[in-house]
């Protein structure tokens, strides 16, 4: 393990799960406080009718105004930006879940602007500059495409105007007033000493928040994602546009984290996981959480996959025309040449024999091979072949190692990169009560 970020020394030992819960950190138990502080009658009687088939699509947030088009164009950009599909009753749903994203955005600027703070056009152009070249576009080609797939980039700018004001708010407003002691970063050194060796997560995850009555809807929301995502839809398309926790901004990355400090549920749920795998969604005080395994190590440790390989990698493509019998005679036939690789010196000789081309790499690591091929490689000598693999259609090949360096012990993260992630970590806390208060103080009329 060669790297340490600062959130994760932060999350994992200061005892806080990043962004579970939008509970109100002061409550003490840091969970949401028990419905019966609401003082609710046993056996109520509901008055009105509630139906639950009426979906307003607009708002008007403290006088400003949000149009069925605002919402409409914001969902083509999250889902036409990622080349996500969706059906029918989907986008139903993501048309709630985007206008309740674009009321609290609405709330963050109208904040920002009552404690003078405006985001200048010019902070806008850039940003929308560098968005665009993150999707390998100019602003035009940008601003095209956006019209194209029914958006516009207003949209996109409101998005930006958005999350500029909110953290410049937070940096003028929460941020000066953070402190993180001596102690407290010396502890979490010692902390991490006395961890060495323990095993830790890297994990994403996505929160939706959920009261008892939007418990079961929230829940089936959690679900139709998780289809989506075995479908194809990636994990990041949805934390970054439906979490309700403050790492959306980070596709819901909480880092590095030790399953030992999350929610009870989510631990086990952590332990039992593997890489590449989804859970949830998960029942937490609030709501619920789906995470995804990106990755595991070990405290401190050096990680085996960090090691650097020298491969040559020999390849043939099938032709074509060839039935399934006919492709598995071939590669049978590879497979048996390919073994008779004897070090990475004979290489080319076999591959005339056979009409292979040979490829090499020579500085790659273990993690970032097809997981099928990570254990494999991990346990190969220095002149071995991997069996064959491929496909009808790309053909067959095998990887012959020729050479592996193997990474350095792990250094644990300096006290300034701890510093920082703890102060990062009460930042975000603070900001996710600040929005809850403004959710409240909010007069919201749906149209």
């Amino acid at each position: 393990m060669k790297r340490f970020s600062a959130l994760a020394a932060a999350t994992m030992l200061a005892g806080i799960a990043a962004a579970q819960t939008v509970s109100d950190p002061q409550a003490g138990s840091g969970q949401e406080a028990p419905a019966s502080n609401l003082n609710l009658p046993r056996d109520l009687q509901v008055f009105g009718k509630a139906d639950p088939n009426i979906r307003k699509a607009t708002a008007i947030v403290n006088e400003a105004v949000i149009t069925g088009t605002d919402v409409d164009q914001r969902l083509a950009m999250i889902t036409g930006l990622r080349g996500v599909q969706v059906s029918a009753e989907e986008r139903d749903q993501l048309r709630l879940q985007v206008l309740r994203a674009i009321i609290d955005e609405t709330l963050q600027i109208q904040e920002a602007a009552n404690n003078d703070i405006k985001v200048a056009k010019a902070e806008i152009d850039q940003s929308f500059a560098r968005v665009s070249r993150n999707f390998e576009r100019t602003p035009e080609q940008m601003t095209a495409f956006l019209t194209q797939i029914g958006s516009s980039d207003r949209s996109l700018r409101r998005q930006i105007e958005g999350e500029l004001a909110w953290t410049r708010l937070l940096r003028r407003q929460v941020e000066p007033f953070i402190s993180v002691g001596e102690e407290e970063v010396n502890a979490i050194i010692a902390r991490l000493e006395a961890a060495k060796g323990t095993e830790e997560t890297h994990l994403k995850e996505i929160y939706l928040s959920a009261t008892p009555d939007r418990a079961a809807e929230v829940m089936e929301n959690g679900r139709k994602m998780i289809e989506a995502m075995r479908g194809g839809t990636p994990f990041e398309y949805f934390a970054r546009n439906f979490s309700e926790a403050t790492t959306k901004a980070v596709e819901g990355d909480l880092g590095w984290i030790s399953p030992a400090v999350l929610p009870e549920p989510l631990a086990q749920a952590a332990r039992t996981m593997q890489v590449g795998q989804i859970a949830g969604p998960i029942e937490i005080p609030g709501g619920y959480s789906i995470l995804y395994m990106v990755d595991k190590r070990q405290v401190l440790m050096a990680d085996p996959r960090d090691a650097r390989l020298s491969l040559r990698q020999v390849a043939v493509k099938f032709p074509t025309a060839l039935t399934p019998t006919q492709v598995q005679a071939r590669a049978d036939e590879f497979a048996e040449l390919t073994q008779s690789i004897q070090g990475c010196g004979n290489v080319n000789a076999v591959a005339q024999k056979i009409g292979a081309e040979v490829v090499d790499n020579d500085s790659i690591r273990i993690r970032e091979l097809p997981a099928q091929l990570q254990e494999m490689m991990m346990n190969l000598q220095v002149g071995q072949a991997t069996p064959p693999f491929g496909s009808p259609s790309e053909g067959v090949r095998v990887l012959v190692l020729c050479g592996r360096d193997d990474p350095a012990a792990a250094n644990a993260p300096n006290p300034e990169q701890i510093q920082a992630g703890l102060e990062q970590e009460r930042v975000n806390l603070r900001a996710q009560r600040m929005l809850r208060d403004l959710r409240r103080d909010a007069i919201v009329d749906y149209r």
